[in-house]
């Protein structure tokens, strides 16, 4: 199989274009970037190495690379009992540029983790959608449990 980075550049730019325009964020590219990689590294922080290893299998090659982007593989893994919880997670993977980001609003950020796990649903399975929100913890579940049945 040859490597078509091309390619894989084309259908990535696709997606952020895409994204960008369902998380109502105008043209701003970087923005809507420095949000998906923020919630995709605070989902892999919380939920096991192998269900991550289940879930990267089958996405695309482009979203492949923002999830492993800057991975470091922990035994422990973070205490995320609640949706507050993972928005401070998520918001810690941005940086300093959170603040802009997500407006202070635990709403906003609410809604970006919502509409993420919607558009993530074209690449992931409904068995590994459900595998996911099964070892999240109670109050996150919904999180993943609102999105899955469409």
């Amino acid at each position: 199989m040859a490597l078509n980075f091309n390619q894989f550049a084309v259908e990535g730019n696709t997606f952020l274009k895409n994204y960008t325009k369902e998380m109502n964020l105008g043209q701003d590219t970087d923005k809507a970037g420095r949000i998906l990689s923020s919630i995709l590294h605070a989902l892999r922080d919380i939920i096991p190495v192998e269900e991550s290893l289940q879930l990267i299998a089958q996405f695309p090659m482009f979203l492949k690379a923002v999830y492993v982007n800057g991975w470091t593989i922990r035994k422990e893994r973070p205490k995320i009992k609640k949706m507050a919880d993972f928005i401070d997670l998520v918001r810690k993977h941005d940086g300093v540029s959170a603040i802009n980001d997500f407006e202070y609003s635990d709403d906003v950020a609410e809604q970006y983790i919502d509409t993420t796990f919607i558009l993530l649903r074209k690449y992931i399975s409904l068995g590994e959608m459900e595998d996911i929100r099964d070892g999240l913890p109670k109050d996150l579940k919904t999180m993943i449990y609102s999105n899955i049945m469409f």
